[in-house]
């Protein structure tokens, strides 16, 4: 620095025969609190000016003009300064050389500002350069950053210490680089402008983790206590690095739910709320949270986040499934069919989670049930019986729903089984019935006289019902011309529809049970006529035998009767005997309904009366009474006694 000097004032002698008014000093120069600062100075004054009593000097601070009455700094002519100088400045410069340098101890913050020059040549040789240097007196060291630091590229950071005190030299230290990436330091002295700076510059990559850390430069000047430090805390740039949503959730339908969204970096990002491409919400912020009302279905989807802060862009997504029950199934409407055709059921509705879709046919269980939003029931070659209500069942866990159709099968006639002629009292009846869709016509065909009973033929009591599908139809055949006088009946059944017709014989169903009913009747009826017989001629020769022994024994009128368990069989031969009547009753009447003519067969003798009177039936003990032929009881005799028997 002091060479500088020397060459500053070797130019102004060189220069001296045209020299004006002119000074040299540093425009900028700096110096720490409490340390001290040099300001070099070198001035030119005219050729023509003499000094009559040397050269002497004045440095004002803040003003060059004497009328305001600038603070003085120094004054060569006397001591008296301002205040605030007192004792802390000095000329190091020789005036007579054209040198005015300036040195200034213990400088403080109140020390900072513009200081001028004014050279007093004597007389009226006095000039105030209007050049100045100003003074910056420091606090903390200087530290160069730059406008932005970006993540990932490399950072250099200077820390400036002045040099301009010759009595000091300062030191400049990194602080807090522990944690920093393969920091690089590098030192380096530079003069500029007749000031000398000591500058220390740091290397390193940021990283986004080291946004917002600290660095702290310290300069200090050993052997002293002057110790100077300043922190910083790092602005590192950088793009969108992590974006927080929600987890993937369920809601159920109506209720609200909140979505949140943080997104990383530096500066913050704008972000938005993307439901497709619709943008829901959007703020610059760390995080914004969106709320949805009412939740249904049509919200259903993927929510996308999204942030960018114009140094990099990220998004996160997550899933908002909305749960409700299956809504009312659609099916087909109700339809007709034919008989022999494939029916195919549709079944679609919506539901979460998916439903499971049950066919069911008058509450009974058809098909397979199925997983899905639609199902199909297949019934190929569709019979009489797919006819009915088909109801389609949608579940899941939220709730259930159903639709419902019928199902109409159109068919060809068909003979039921109950469709027979029977001998009745008044003739024969025959029933024709039958089923189909549309509901069959009937109509009854006398093959044997050529005639066609229908509803329009009332000489057969012709009767036709209609229930559902089913019809009915019945005829009477009353007198024996109509069945041409045999025995069996030739009746033939004709049915028909839109789908078809047929005709079928009808047989006389009943006609054997009558046979056999006449058979039994009168086996039975000739069987006990002839017990009848017996038992008379039995009783009838008792009492002769009775009365011709009358006078040997001793007839017991009335003998006691000993009533024991033999009532269950008085009973049961009671029955015997009506079974016998109604047996006889029956057999008129199945003759009387076989030939047309009335029955003779009647109960016969007393039996017929057995109804009307009470009969007592028990073992008999007789005192005294003789044997059977007369003679005294034998050895082996069965011991078996007998007596006559008289009803009250």
């Amino acid at each position: 620095m002091w060479g500088l000097v020397l060459l500053l004032t070797l130019l102004l002698a060189i220069q001296d025969a045209h020299a004006l008014w002119k000074v040299w000093l540093p425009r900028d120069i700096s110096a720490m609190t409490n340390s001290c600062v040099v300001i070099p100075c070198t001035f030119m004054y005219p050729n023509g000016a003499r000094t009559h009593h040397g050269v002497h000097s004045i440095w004002y601070f803040g003003q060059p003009y004497p009328q305001l009455f600038p603070p003085v700094v120094f004054k060569s002519r006397t001591d008296v300064v301002h205040e605030s100088f007192k004792g802390r400045t000095k000329l190091l410069g020789d005036l007579n050389q054209r040198n005015c340098t300036l040195l200034i101890n213990n400088v403080g913050t109140e020390h900072s500002g513009k200081y001028y020059f004014r050279a007093d040549l004597g007389g009226a040789n006095i000039y105030t350069y209007p050049d100045f240097s100003e003074l910056k007196v420091l606090e903390q060291p200087n530290i160069d950053i730059p406008e932005e630091i970006l993540s990932d590229e490399n950072l250099e950071l200077t820390c400036y210490a002045p040099d301009n005190c010759p009595d000091m030299t300062p030191e400049i230290q990194w602080l807090f680089t522990d944690y920093l990436p393969d920091p690089e330091f590098t030192s380096e002295y530079t003069e500029e402008s007749n000031m000398a700076v000591l500058s220390n510059t740091l290397n390193f990559t940021p990283r986004p983790m080291h946004n917002g850390q600290l660095l702290g430069c310290r300069v200090f000047y050993p052997n002293t206590t002057l110790v100077y430090e300043r922190l910083i805390s790092l602005d590192v740039k950088y793009g969108p690095r992590l974006v927080w949503v929600n987890v993937s959730s369920e809601v159920m339908e109506g209720s609200s739910v909140t979505l949140h969204c943080e997104v990383d970096s530096n500066p913050a990002a704008r972000i938005s709320w993307m439901f497709g491409d619709q943008e829901l919400l959007w703020d610059t912020a760390p995080n914004v949270s969106l709320s949805l009302d009412d939740m249904s279905p049509a919200q259903e989807g993927v929510y996308t986040c999204v942030g960018d802060n114009g140094y990099g862009a990220m998004n996160a997504s997550l899933y908002l499934s909305v749960k409700f029950p299956p809504r009312e199934p659609v099916i087909n409407s109700s339809l007709t069919v034919l008989e022999g055709s494939t029916l195919l059921l549709h079944c679609s509705t919506q539901g979460s989670p998916a439903p499971t879709l049950t066919w069911l046919k008058d509450g009974e269980l058809v098909g397979t049930i199925t997983a899905d939003e639609l199902s199909v029931l297949e019934v190929s070659e569709v019979t009489p019986q797919g006819a009915g209500q088909y109801r389609c069942l949608a579940e899941n866990e939220h709730g259930r729903a159903s639709s419902s159709l019928n199902v109409t099968v159109e068919y060809g006639p068909m003979l039921l089984e109950e469709s027979k002629c029977t001998v009745v009292r008044e003739g024969v009846q025959c029933v024709c019935m039958a089923v189909g869709n549309p509901e069959p016509t009937i109509e009854f065909y006398l093959p044997d006289l050529n005639v066609t009973i229908n509803q329009t033929d009332n000489r057969y009591n012709y009767y036709t019902h209609t229930d559902g599908h089913t019809s009915t139809a019945m005829i009477k055949l009353r007198e024996k011309g109509d069945r041409s006088g045999s025995a069996a009946v030739n009746v033939h059944c004709s049915m028909s529809n839109l789908y078809g017709s047929s005709s079928v014989l009808l047989e006389l169903q009943q006609e054997k049970k009558y046979m056999m009913a006449v058979i039994v009747g009168t086996i039975g009826g000739v069987a006990v006529i002839a017990f009848i017989i017996a038992a008379v001629r039995y009783v009838g020769h008792n009492n002769k035998k009775e009365d011709a022994s009358a006078g040997q024994d001793r007839v017991l009128d009335n003998p006691a009767v000993y009533y024991s368990a033999a009532k269950k069989d008085k009973q049961n031969l009671r029955k015997k005997v009506l079974k016998t009547e109604l047996l006889g009753s029956k057999f008129n009447s199945i003759l009387e309904e076989t030939t047309g003519e009335e029955g003779s067969y009647a109960p016969m003798g007393s039996l017929a009366n057995l109804e009307r009177q009470e009969l007592n039936y028990a073992p008999l003990e007789f005192g005294g009474a003789r044997s059977r032929e007369g003679g005294p009881r034998r050895a082996g005799d069965d011991g078996s006694d007998y007596s006559e028997i008289k009803a009250k």
